[in-house]
């Protein structure tokens, strides 16, 4: 082994003089132990099975034959000679998808202010609501997530160039002259665009989270200086597996085959083949992440690219504002309508794990992710990194308590003008759930519209229950499902970070205090979603419990109603028996 290690410390030495470093992975039949690990100067060398072949690698590497009897294989990954994230981003130009949206906004907030020597970054931005590609990006830009940009770095903003596209048009309908800039210009891809209606159909889902990822591959395939195609999935998106390994999974269908059929067949035969097409899975939008992910994959060998799987994600835990959220979707959405009155019962396993992972850190690793994907510098790989991102292993909490903090917390900072006392139940019994929901839900809901409509006012209130009951029977598959996902390798990147760069891009090194973010998602929710200011506070208050004797008053009358109908019809029952 001595003699193997210096011919490949002199190739290290090589390697050096160019600022790299190599991981090199062999496995050998002499060894006593299975793995084990060298050092030789700055690079490592794990013992390891490998299925690549010996001569090939030992003639590229520069060894003699000499030691070809021993070695069985190697792996070899090349990668920059840097420890330093910010350093690495500095002078880059990169292209940013889906930066619109909850997470992009995180993202893009954190690259301006954590690394402020970034030469450019494209966005992908459609019109919207009768505002242009930049007028939206000028209202974005107002958000409270950027309110600490604004006073560290406003300067930065600069650094932004919009690209007018839509991912459901051709070829992105960006247009040739900015197309080419993005082809000469952008070394990195973050692919964050999808649609995350869990209601959504087959052609929506297909359109909007696996063509378009096609269509950004195809752009990427075309850039002249690409380092790193990062593209950010789900881990729910192979539901089928209680254990989930950082690795590709088979899928049943060929993605490029469902895009182009979805483009022809009409959504009312497509609902009908629907339970062929989806399998385990519990709704469209898994299905259309895992077909991207088996896309992504088919182009490992073209260019390098990585797959990121965030569980739920959840308001921020401490930046850029601790809570901050702008989006229905998940938990928060659950907060709101609880918070709210409208949602009395809920299916949850309470002793399940909440495999979710707050918004910052999801960033963080995201961040992580590229740069150490952009590191290794080897054009084509077949075998294509996988990163899993939850906190369920990190920091256990099961779905009891998160329900047990939430209703407590809720209670002490109440939303403003609830339709009704905030009295929830978590429960596990289907039955007892739809009877929840159809009493204390469905029926109120058309009480009011009726009300409404008789005072000549327009009704929602059961359009918003339907809502609410197809929300939950999405969000409640998640709910009363354990899974268990591997976080291994965006561990294993942190490892790399210099302690300084540990505190700027935190992942596991922060504990959340769970008291005290959970009220700072309630208040999150509060002011960023529904745009009510903490001064509003008192006001709720004193609503709530006006709300709070009201639900007892209407429960002793209804209650009171059902025992004299009881008790008088069993006493008129009893008498005409005797009679």
């Amino acid at each position: 082994m001595d003699r193997l290690g210096k011919r490949v410390s002199r190739s290290v030495e090589k390697i050096e003089k160019k600022n790299m470093y190599f991981l090199a992975t062999l496995s050998t039949d002499s060894l006593e132990k299975p793995e084990r690990e060298l050092s030789l100067k700055s690079s490592n060398i794990i013992v390891k099975k490998s299925d690549i072949p010996t001569n090939e690698l030992i003639e590229n590497m520069g060894f003699e034959d000499g030691n070809s009897r021993m070695v069985v294989g190697w792996e070899i990954n090349i990668y920059e000679n840097s420890d330093n994230v910010r350093k690495w981003f500095s002078g880059r130009t990169l292209f940013i998808t889906g930066a619109t949206g909850f997470m992009g906004k995180v993202l893009l907030e954190k690259l301006l202010r954590c690394c402020p020597d970034i030469k450019r970054i494209y966005i992908l931005c459609r019109p919207k609501k009768g505002y242009g590609a930049n007028a939206r990006f000028e209202n974005l830009k107002k958000l409270p997530v950027f309110e600490r940009l604004h006073q560290e770095n406003p300067s930065a903003f600069k650094k932004i160039t919009i690209v007018e596209g839509d991912i459901l048009q051709k070829d992105l309908g960006i247009q040739q002259f900015m197309k080419e800039r993005l082809i000469n210009e952008v070394s990195v891809v973050i692919n964050g665009a999808a649609s995350l209606r869990l209601e959504a159909g087959v052609k929506s889902s297909i359109q909007n989270n696996t063509s378009s990822t096609l269509k950004i591959i195809e752009l990427s395939c075309e850039m002249k200086q690409l380092k790193a195609f990062v593209h950010i999935s789900t881990a729910f998106c192979h539901c089928e597996y209680d254990v989930l390994e950082e690795i590709i999974y088979p899928s049943s269908f060929n993605p490029k085959d469902i895009i182009a059929a979805v483009e022809w067949i009409d959504e009312s035969t497509l609902d009908i083949i629907k339970p062929r097409l989806l399998g385990p899975h519990p709704n469209c939008y898994t299905f259309s992440k895992r077909l991207s992910e088996t896309l992504v994959a088919q182009y490992a060998s073209k260019i390098p690219v990585a797959i990121i799987r965030p569980s739920i994600v959840t308001p921020a835990l401490m930046e850029p504002i601790p809570g901050w959220v702008d989006n229905l979707n998940g938990p928060v959405g659950i907060i709101i309508a609880a918070g709210k009155g409208l949602l009395r019962s809920m299916m949850v396993k309470e002793e399940y794990t909440a495999e979710v992972v707050p918004v910052d850190v999801a960033i963080n690793t995201i961040i992580l992710i590229t740069w150490e994907r952009g590191r290794i510098l080897k054009e084509k790989d077949e075998c294509v990194p996988v990163y899993n991102i939850s906190n369920g292993d990190i920091q256990t909490l099961p779905w009891g308590e998160v329900f047990k903090q939430g209703r407590k917390i809720g209670y002490e900072h109440p939303f403003e003008a609830g339709l009704w006392y905030p009295n929830g139940t978590i429960r596990t019994n289907p039955v007892t759930h739809f009877l929840a929901i159809f009493f204390y839900q469905m029926i109120p809901a058309y009480f009011i519209d009726a009300l409404l409509f008789l005072t000549n006012q327009k009704t929602f209130m059961v359009r918003v229950q339907k809502k609410i009951y197809i929300g939950l029977q999405m969000l409640q598959y998640f709910t009363t499902r354990q899974w268990s996902f591997v976080n291994n390798n965006a561990r294993e990147i942190t490892k790399k970070l210099n302690e300084e760069e540990k505190k700027i891009f935190y992942v596991d090194n922060v504990r959340a205090d769970v008291p005290v973010y959970f009220k700072n998602c309630i208040l999150g929710a509060r002011q960023y979603v529904m745009k009510e200011p903490l001064s509003t506070l008192p006001k709720a208050r004193v609503q709530q419990k006006v709300l709070y004797w009201l639900d007892w008053i209407v429960h002793i009358i209804l209650y009171g109603t059902l025992f004299w109908f009881t008790y008088f019809g069993i006493g008129r029952l009893f008498k005409n028996y005797n009679v």
